[in-house]
């Protein structure tokens, strides 16, 4: 099962945090969110459908493939029987076993740090993002 979800960039985009990655329906970015690399997203986990969430929280394997302007990145991560999966704007990536309603997957083998700096170089032009969850 695939599910995309659309964002933009920001000149805010710095992707230096260590351990999580964040895309949000907010439509600013200050400094601070370091783990924030796309805003306006078109979808909140709460657009999820049900089938994908229960997919999501019973997958021992999740692949987010995000795009900028013709430049992807996969990062891989896992899912969990208690994750929340209804934030009203925050979806986030995490590389610890932490969960709350923003957590989407753990175990993550990236946080924002560790995404192709072109990309990073891209969102910060304020380019779109296209972020592919993909369920096996």
């Amino acid at each position: 099962m695939e599910f995309i979800i659309k964002a933009k960039g920001h000149k805010n985009v710095s992707a230096k945090h260590k351990t999580t990655i964040e895309i949000t329906k907010e439509d600013y970015l200050t400094p601070t969110g370091d783990c924030i690399i796309g805003i306006n997203a078109d979808k909140s986990m709460l657009d999820f459908p049900e089938e994908l969430k229960d997919k999501i929280r019973n997958a021992k394997k999740i692949v987010v493939e995000i795009e900028v302007d013709g430049v992807k990145d996969i990062i891989i991560g896992e899912g969990n029987k208690n994750l929340i999966l209804n934030h009203p704007t925050d979806i986030v990536i995490r590389k610890s076993s932490y969960i709350c309603p923003r957590t989407l997957m753990i175990k993550a083998n990236k946080g924002a740090k560790d995404i192709d700096r072109e990309i990073v170089k891209k969102l910060r032009e304020g380019k779109e993002l296209i972020f592919k969850i993909k369920v096996e």
